[in-house]
């Protein structure tokens, strides 16, 4: 939906990361590994929405900056940062939220077709990453694995980012739920949005 908007998806994933943290500074390596985009096209990018004025571009002395737990002094960096005064701010924050939220009804009326669905939770990266989770989706039934595959590649292209998801059967979430496993108590304690939960119900 924002890529046929916007005409690209590095873009999408670059407004999506702004917008989520409108006063984060935030340097070209560090956007990069949280996109997940090459570096070039990054660049390209946010050289256009400078231009657009939604970015402002600032720079910093690497001594007052510490990059990977090391200062580099003598030397000035650029970091990127929302422009507080752009004119369409407040449109494209709420045009983002309302995206967002036309995805999560979708993602629950697509998957819930798939199969036997007991649990459906959406977290970290739905959440704008405010707090950290092992997934940004977490589903428990029996469902079609290789349509639920096709799926998430078609909302991955909508959302403009990859997502990070964990599928279980019932059974495994049983097994891994009296155990205590750790990935799974993460997953459960992480602040989630609860689209399904059928847990509780007898098959």
């Amino acid at each position: 939906m924002l890529e046929h908007l916007f005409g690209s998806r590095t873009r999408v994933k670059l407004l999506s990361l702004f917008l989520r943290h409108p006063e984060e500074p935030l340097f070209v390596r560090e956007i990069t590994r949280r996109i997940d985009t090459q570096i070039n096209a990054v660049r390209r990018e946010l050289s256009n929405l400078v231009r657009f004025g939604l970015i402002s571009e600032k720079h910093v002395a690497n001594e007052d900056v510490v990059a990977q737990d090391k200062k580099q002094p003598g030397l000035k960096k650029k970091f990127y940062q929302v422009n507080p005064s752009f004119v369409l701010l407040p449109e494209l924050t709420a045009l983002l939220l309302k995206a967002q939220v036309l995805l999560e009804k979708k993602l629950d009326r697509e998957i819930t077709k798939l199969g036997d669905v007991r649990y459906l939770s959406l977290s970290g990266l739905f959440l704008g990453r405010q707090n950290p989770s092992p997934v940004d989706m977490f589903i428990v039934g029996k469902v079609d694995k290789e349509a639920l595959s096709d799926l998430m590649k078609g909302i991955e292209k909508e959302l403009g980012f990859d997502l990070n998801f964990s599928y279980m059967s019932s059974e495994e979430f049983e097994y891994r739920k009296d155990i205590a496993d750790r990935f799974l108590t993460k997953i459960l304690e992480a602040p989630k949005n609860v689209m399904v939960d059928r847990l509780n119900e007898r098959t």
